[in-house]
């Protein structure tokens, strides 16, 4: 069905490394033209690294294809195996029954194979895919097999591919001489944005598409190429995806929207990978919510919430003001922020909101004013009387029952009573932050805790902040 409905002779977004879809860059030309030069002069040992998907083996069977008729080819791509294993599989390649013969004798039918086809003029190349997956000993194996040679020529052309890995281990000492004898080592690098407009095209060209209609827009173009970070195999990845996405919705020009849920079926669209101009208002401001503890784990937007606390203190500080203590009563000691699992998020807006309605209110005014009058009074017993001067008898009573039950300095307790949801405990715990006496001084967890508290409508926080602020300047 999708074939038909965008005219194409085949799949062009295939899994199967077809030489006829392979897409020479710059670097892809490069490493094709030096094997097959490297192969032509003879030298032996060679190498191809590269990361998972960027097309190796591709080039890899369009290099074999080359040399079909001119010489007798060999690809070993089971590297999980014991030197005795892959000397095996070597043979049995080369047309040799497993007789189940030692090594000795299997290196002997090797070598009488690669001197009978030295006599006919062919050359042997054995091409070892995912050779990182070898072990040392099998590749001091693979060494050896090289010293199958004549004083003019080698017997064998022997390449190594595989990914970075490869490069570290031979990179190690004990694997010295092998390093030693390669003589041609390429890489390939991932598609420029450019690169990978053009591979998308060359795949459709090769399927039969006619261009009639771009088959994807610019912007959809773009996505693909900043999503797949130029590797060949995401890159089909989402375009099949996207082409089944597309057939389904009757887009004959697949647009930005479905490259985008395509990304989100692959899951590689990731939340710490999505443009800043594409993010939620809501993140915009970061308060935290009742739970455990902060960790030492550091999100990807620990920056914009260090951006809006910062923000939002220095809202506080403008808005407030109050009694001092002096920075003999905090500790020394600070611990750096650490985000949590347990946040949730609030509009920056709403958090304005909330500051100035804390700082216009009339009775709030006159409660710190009456602070300021009176400094011997205790950061307890004044919001004590604060709360109780707004309340009638009941609600007093109420107000003392639940101030009694978060009168405690046990931050252990004070957590519990944060993750039941109880803002006085988060005032509670805030202010044990800001003093740096039964908790290390951490500035930062106390400003999470106390706007937290601000926005369940608790009016103590904005006092404590107020009154501790100084100390976190």
């Amino acid at each position: 069905m999708i074939l038909d409905y965008y005219n194409l002779k085949e799949q062009p977004f295939g899994v199967t490394p077809d030489p006829r879809y392979l897409y020479l860059s710059p670097t892809h030309r490069e490493a094709l033209a030096s094997l097959s030069y490297g192969i032509r002069s003879q030298r032996g040992f060679m190498s191809l690294i590269a990361k998972p998907g960027m097309g190796k083996t591709t080039i890899l069977f369009q290099l074999l294809s080359q040399l079909e008729g001119s010489a007798r080819t060999v690809f070993l791509f089971q590297t999980l195996c014991s030197p005795k294993e892959l000397l095996r599989s070597l043979l049995r390649d080369l047309g040799f029954a497993d007789d189940g013969g030692d090594a000795v004798r299997m290196q002997e039918q090797l070598n009488h194979v690669l001197l009978a086809e030295a006599r006919q003029g062919r050359r042997v190349v054995v091409v070892i895919d995912e050779a990182q997956n070898l072990e040392d000993s099998a590749l001091e194996l693979v060494r050896m097999l090289s010293n199958f040679e004549t004083t003019s020529a080698k017997l064998m052309q022997i390449i190594l591919a595989g990914q970075p890995q490869l490069r570290e281990k031979l990179a190690s000492p004990h694997l010295l001489q092998l390093r030693q004898r390669i003589s041609i080592c390429t890489r390939l690098q991932p598609f420029s944005v450019d690169e990978t407009r053009l591979y998308v095209g060359h795949r459709l060209r090769v399927a039969g598409y006619d261009f009639n209609t771009p088959l994807f827009t610019p912007q959809a173009g773009a996505l693909i190429a900043k999503y797949s970070e130029g590797i060949p195999r995401i890159i089909n990845n989402i375009c099949f995806n996207a082409l089944s996405l597309g057939c389904v919705l009757k887009q004959k020009s697949i647009r930005e929207e479905v490259v985008r849920e395509s990304l989100d079926d692959l899951d590689l669209k990731a939340e710490w990978a999505r443009d800043p101009e594409q993010e939620p208002a809501e993140r915009k401001f970061v308060a935290v919510k009742a739970g455990k503890p902060v960790t030492e784990f550091r999100p990807p937007f620990s920056w914009r919430r260090g951006l809006a606390v910062s923000l939002m203190l220095l809202l506080q500080l403008v808005c407030f003001s109050g009694g001092r203590q002096s920075p003999e009563a905090l500790g020394r000691h600070s611990f750096a922020i650490a985000a949590t699992s347990h946040m949730e998020t609030i509009p920056l807006d709403s958090a304005m909101k909330t500051a100035r309605w804390i700082s216009t209110d009339p009775t709030l005014k006159g409660e710190r004013q009456s602070a300021k009058s009176a400094p011997e009074t205790s950061t307890h017993e004044a919001s004590g009387k604060r709360e109780a001067a707004s309340s009638t008898p009941t609600e007093k009573s109420q107000l003392h029952a639940r101030w009694e039950l978060i009168q405690t300095n046990d931050p252990a307790k004070l957590w519990q009573q944060v993750r039941n949801e109880s803002s006085d405990a988060e005032v509670e715990l805030g202010r044990l932050y800001l003093e740096g006496t039964a908790v290390p001084k951490n500035c930062a967890q106390a400003q999470l805790l106390l706007l937290a508290a601000s926005r369940r409508g608790n009016v103590r926080a904005a006092d404590v902040l107020g009154d501790y602020g100084d100390q976190c300047r």
